[in-house]
C-alpha cells in the first residue's frame, strides 16, 4: 500500500506588502531586498486573522476544487511555529470548525521543514493501515511575530496557508524519505517562548523571529544538496529521473545555491518566494500549488520536496504527483 496527495487547497490574505510599503517602515529598497531574497511582495494578515483562520480558508479551497469530503478524515496535521495558542492546537480547532467526529489533531512543530515532517508522519500512518484520510495544513501568520524595526528579518516574511489530503493508493505516491536535526545550531533561528536560553545561549525573550543569517545561509546551501543526494542515493535514483525540485521556500539566494551544488536547473524548482516571501511551514505547499495552478506539474511529474529551517531541521521526500 502506498499514500499519496489527492486534493490541495490554499489561501492567501488579501493585504499585500510590498517592496515599496517597506521602505516607509525601515531603511531599505526595493533594488536591496530582490538583490538579497528574491522577494517582492509578501500577503499580510488581517489583525484579526490567525493561522487557524488562515488554515480554515486553505482547507474550503480543496474541497471546492475536488469536491471532497472531509468528515470522514482520521488525521489533522497543522505544521505551524504561529499557532492561535499553545493550546488548543490549531489542529483542535480546525476539528471543530468542521465538526470532524473522529479525528485526532496534532500541530507540529519544525517550523520550515514542518509540512515535509507532516508528509512523512501522514505516509507512516497511512501505510500501517489503521489511518485511510489525513489532513495536512501549513499555516502562518509569521507577520505578527515580526519585528517591523529590523530590516534584515522584517523583508522576509509573509502570511499564508495551504492544505493537501493524503489517502491510501495503490500506485506510488509518496516513496521516500529522508531527515536529520543539528540541535547545536538552535540559537541561531529561533523564536522565543517561555525560556530566556536555548543550548545554555541566553536569547531574547520577545516572543519575536530572530535568525542568524549567514549561519542559517551557509548550513542550508551545504546541507539541503546532500540531503537531497542521499533521497537519491535510497531510492537509486539521479537527478534526471526529477521532474521538480521543492524546497522550503526561505530564500531566493538559497534556492539558486541549492540548485547551484546539484547542477540542477532553477526552471525545474517550484518555489512561492517572489510573490510571498517566506511563509515558513506553508511554503512547500503553496509553492505546489503555485505549480498546479499554472499548469506546470503534471500528473505522473516525479518530484522532490525539501523542507529546512528552525531546529535546525531538515526533512525531505521523494513523491509522484497523482492528480
Amino acid at each position: 500500500m502506498y499514500s499519496t496527495i489527492s486534493a490541495i487547497g490554499s489561501y492567501l490574505p488579501s493585504k499585500i506588502l510590498s517592496n515599496t510599503d517597506l521602505e516607509k517602515l525601515v531603511n531599505t529598497s526595493d533594488d536591496w531586498i530582490v538583490d538579497r531574497t528574491g522577494i517582492k511582495t509578501r500577503h499580510i494578515a488581517r489583525e484579526d486573522e490567525f493561522a487557524s483562520d488562515l488554515a480554515i480558508q486553505a482547507i474550503n479551497n480543496l474541497v471546492e476544487r475536488y469536491s471532497k469530503t472531509i468528515d470522514d478524515v482520521d488525521f489533522i496535521f497543522v505544521a505551524t511555529s504561529t499557532m492561535d495558542a499553545f493550546y488548543p492546537s490549531v489542529a483542535v480547532i480546525i476539528q471543530n470548525h468542521f465538526k470532524i467526529k473522529k479525528a485526532g489533531a496534532l500541530d507540529i512543530g519544525a517550523a520550515c521543514a514542518g509540512f515535509a515532517y507532516g508528509l512523512i508522519l501522514a505516509d507512516s500512518l497511512i501505510k500501517t493501515g489503521v489511518y485511510k484520510k489525513i489532513l495536512l495544513i501549513g499555516s502562518e501568520v509569521l507577520s505578527k511575530t515580526v519585528d517591523y524595526t529590523d530590516r534584515n528579518s522584517c523583508i522576509l516574511f509573509g502570511d499564508g496557508a495551504a492544505a493537501v489530503l493524503i489517502e491510501p493508493s495503490s500506485e506510488p505516491g509518496i516513496i521516500a524519505n529522508f531527515c536529520s536535526t543539528e540541535g547545536q545550531y538552535g540559537q541561531d533561528l529561533y523564536r522565543s517562548a517561555v525560556a530566556n536560553k536555548i543550548n545554555n545561549t541566553k536569547i531574547l525573550h520577545d516572543g519575536l523571529i530572530h535568525q542568524n543569517g549567514k549561519v542559517v545561509f551557509k548550513w542550508a546551501v551545504t546541507n539541503v544538496p546532500l540531503g537531497i543526494k542521499e533521497i537519491l542515493k535510497m531510492t537509486g535514483r539521479t537527478l534526471d529521473d526529477i521532474d521538480w525540485i521543492v524546497t522550503h521556500s526561505a530564500n531566493l539566494r538559497i534556492i539558486e545555491g541549492v540548485c547551484n551544488e546539484l547542477k540542477f536547473p532553477i526552471d525545474k524548482t517550484l518555489k512561492s518566494i517572489r510573490e510571498y516571501g517566506n511563509t515558513s511551514s506553508a511554503s512547500i505547499p503553496l509553492s505546489i500549488d503555485q505549480g498546479v495552478i499554472a499548469g506546470k506539474l503534471k500528473k505522473g511529474d516525479t518530484m522532490i520536496v525539501y523542507g529546512f529551517g528552525g531546529g535546525l531541521t531538515q526533512a525531505g521526500l521523494l513523491l509522484k504527483w497523482n492528480i
